[in-house]
């Protein structure tokens, strides 16, 4: 099976598993999602849910919160951690909105990069999720599911498992099947516990599975371990110091 008939077949199994997967952040208009990504970072989106509800009941709207205080919306935001630096992304973003975007989020990915705070995984978020256009976001979840899956290779960074998730993944699949890996990391392929292998539907072509149930079938506890160590003993006395030892690896 090539990456790509992987790919193919990894996304059709998570849409059967999750077919009303969407973005966990709560929104009802392009600039909040632009505000809740940016305070998501190291920050959980239930967390993020909840602080936003306090901010938006006091700045309503990308002009109110483009005139507020860079302290004020500090004192709100601190719950969801890094809270100045947020607070000034936040404020600043705004402020372009207003006073280049007529208060409208760009849908232009390269324009979305210049804003504050934003980076490629929210840039793709937001195309994806509020214009409806071709996105992969290799948030955490998408970085770790994607390397134990073996759709890419031990890479990590992620700009560059975005550029390899797009040379296998369907331009119109990319939004979703982020949404998907997001609901299956959290629920089955866990970061923080054991992950539940026996209840994945990816199991069977999951390479970090097939590797790990291959490495207990031929561990050096397994009675059927075809693997034995021994210390062999040199053929001669050497001249000089003690005897050394030497390891060796038989195969039988």
């Amino acid at each position: 099976m090539t990456k790509q008939e992987k790919a193919l077949e990894v996304i059709e199994r998570l849409r059967k598993e999750y077919p009303d997967a969407g973005c966990t952040l709560d929104y009802d208009d392009a600039w909040k999602l632009l505000v809740s990504v940016r305070l998501a970072a190291q920050c959980t989106d239930a967390r993020v849910n909840v602080v936003v509800e306090d901010l938006y009941a006091k700045y309503p709207d990308v002009n109110a919160l483009a005139e507020a205080p860079v302290e004020e919306v500090e004192k709100i935001v601190r719950p969801c951690g890094l809270g100045k630096s947020k607070a000034r992304d936040i404020c600043a973003c705004m402020k372009i909105l207003k006073e280049e975007y007529q208060g409208k989020v760009p849908d232009d990915f390269q324009a979305l990069l210049k804003l504050p705070g934003v980076g490629r995984k929210s840039a793709n978020l937001i195309m994806g999720d509020v214009f409806g256009k071709p996105a992969i976001v290799t948030d955490t979840h998408c970085i770790r599911l994607v390397n134990r899956i073996g759709l890419v290779e031990n890479i990590k960074e992620p700009k560059k498992v975005e550029m390899e998730l797009w040379k296998i993944i369907p331009p119109e699949e990319g939004s979703d099947f982020c949404h998907r890996l997001v609901y299956h990391g959290r629920e089955i392929c866990t970061a923080r516990t054991t992950p539940h292998c026996e209840s994945c539907c990816l199991a069977d072509i999951c390479e970090k599975n097939l590797f790990s149930s291959f490495s207990s079938f031929f561990s050096f506890s397994s009675p059927l371990s075809f693997l034995h160590i021994y210390t062999i003993p040199p053929l001669k006395q050497p001249p000089l110091g003690p005897t050394p030892k030497v390891w060796g690896l038989i195969y039988f």
